[in-house]
């Protein structure tokens, strides 16, 4: 709430600089605030008698809006990459694979890595699961397993994480 939106009969009022100027009716308070050409804030509304603040309003939403753009632009949003492989792959094409792996987690991206069976394959669950192995083994410089090995349907599906 601010200005003419209180409706309070008292309020504790503390000035621009933060220092306390007591407790004062909310009409006198907006006469303060208007000879200061300032807003009157309700900081604490559920306070005994409520905390109301003389500030510029405007200027303090700007630099709100400002330190939460500076928050997103320091973010850092962390993708999933997705590396397929397949149960008959040969071991120079694993280690092609594992290159692009060490790619994204240098970047800091996570890394799902998926042995898609198809047909009789599936009877052979135990060669993919060496693949994801040695896989894991080549990729441990850069990352970790953030999610083991694990059979998804027809697929075996493991999350690598960027090491920190």
């Amino acid at each position: 709430m601010i200005n003419e939106q209180i409706r309070d009969k008292e309020i504790r009022l503390i000035d621009e600089n933060g220092e306390q100027l007591g407790i004062v009716s909310s009409r006198e308070a907006q006469k303060i605030a208007d000879e200061r050409k300032l807003d009157l804030v309700k900081i604490a509304p559920t306070a005994k008698p409520p905390v109301c603040r003389i500030m510029d309003y405007g200027k303090y939403k700007f630099d709100q809006a400002k330190k939460e753009k500076e928050a997103r632009k320091k973010q850092k949003t962390v993708d999933v990459k997705e590396l397929r492989l397949s149960p008959s792959i040969d071991t120079h094409d694993v280690q092609v694979k594992v290159k692009k792996a060490n790619e994204f987690l240098k970047d800091g991206d996570k890394v799902k890595i998926s042995i898609r069976f198809r047909g009789r394959e599936i009877g052979h669950s135990k060669v993919g699961m060496q693949i994801m192995e040695d896989f894991a083994k080549a990729t441990e410089e850069f990352g970790v397993i953030d999610k083991p090995a694990k059979m998804e349907g027809k697929s075996l599906v493991m999350f690598l994480a960027p090491k920190n």
